[in-house]
């Protein structure tokens, strides 16, 4: 049988999340973006009625700092990281339906060439073998924010991401298809165009559609004259609705500024734990809209809104620095 990546709200065995360790990539924010990083944890874990979280840091006196922020069935790994993003340096997890449970392991280049630090490049593999699973390694650029799936195979992405020749110019969607059919159980592909203004990842999908139930796809919709992404939100949605695929309206944060430029905030880089939903929120009047329109959806987990805007200044939010486990 077809190995396939489930839906995030599957039941998971574990979820790793990422650890700021680095000052210079979180500029006068270093120690609010770890206390939000923290809360999350924290939240996922739930008391004991959640997941397991692994959080991931990258030396001892960073275990160390980490261990003051977080509750104490917080598992603390140490090992070699650059950035948080394990969305996209981690391996993936794959299942058959017949018990059996595998990793995948792609090439990451720092999005594009962009951003690389030192042991982002094999972050990946080194988790693979903490797990004792089979991990089977692709040699081509992928990152995991840049599709989602509802776990029947139907997968999303974004062309800005997927097709940018910053990652694999010599693959067209034709072939990225066919890769991704032999690595994560792909068979149907939703192609999005672009992804949010000013997103460093070219585009990342995870920060603009995501699925929360088989065949039903949540997107922004403007609520103001000044976002910055109707055009963006609008051409997903007539791309979205012309492939077959429900679409679920959730209202957009709008338009954040910082430093006068706006920047990627979006309520869609959410986390679907076992027993809560945890959504980035920003101090916007559509906060509570947003975690309200997303409780229909996942009856028996708490929806739980969690200030983001420290880690949004690294570069992404909850779903970016996190990588779940699915259970057997």
């Amino acid at each position: 049988m077809t190995f396939r990546m489930p839906a995030e709200w599957a039941p998971h065995d574990w979820t790793w999340i990422g650890f700021p360790t680095n000052p210079d990539e979180w500029p006068d924010a270093f120690d609010a973006a770890r206390g939000q990083i923290a809360a999350f944890a924290n939240a996922l874990q739930a008391g004991g009625k959640g997941e397991e979280v692994r959080l991931v840091v990258a030396h001892e006196a960073d275990a160390q700092a980490a261990r003051a922020l977080v509750d104490p069935s917080v598992a603390i790994v140490v090992a070699k990281l650059g950035d948080v993003w394990l969305r996209d340096t981690a391996p993936i997890a794959v299942l058959n339906g017949e018990g059996a449970r595998a990793l995948v392991d792609f090439g990451f280049n720092g999005w594009g060439g962009k951003y690389q630090m030192p042991g982002d490049e094999d972050i990946g593999a080194r988790l693979a073998a903490t797990t004792g699973l089979p991990t089977s390694t692709q040699h081509w650029v992928f990152e995991g924010g840049a599709i989602d799936t509802d776990g029947t195979g139907l997968f999303v992405t974004t062309e800005q991401c997927l097709l940018n020749p910053n990652r694999n110019p010599d693959l067209d969607r034709g072939k990225i298809e066919t890769l991704l059919a032999g690595s994560l159980g792909l068979s149907d592909m939703l192609w999005l165009g672009d992804g949010l203004m000013n997103d460093h990842t070219d585009g990342h999908v995870d920060n603009l559609a995501r699925f929360v139930a088989p065949g039903m796809l949540a997107l922004p919709i403007a609520t103001t004259q000044d976002d910055p992404n109707a055009t963006v939100y609008a051409d997903a949605r007539t791309r979205a609705q012309a492939h077959g695929v429900e679409v679920v309206d959730i209202p957009s944060p709008g338009l954040v500024l910082v430093d006068g430029a706006p920047i990627p905030a979006s309520y869609m880089n959410f986390y679907v734990g076992n027993a809560a939903v945890i959504v980035p929120i920003y101090g916007q009047p559509n906060d509570q809209a947003a975690l309200d329109a997303f409780r229909p959806f996942f009856p028996g987990r708490e929806i739980v809104g969690l200030r983001s805007d420290a880690i949004l200044s690294g570069g992404g939010s909850f779903h970016c620095c996190s990588q779940q486990m699915p259970s057997l």
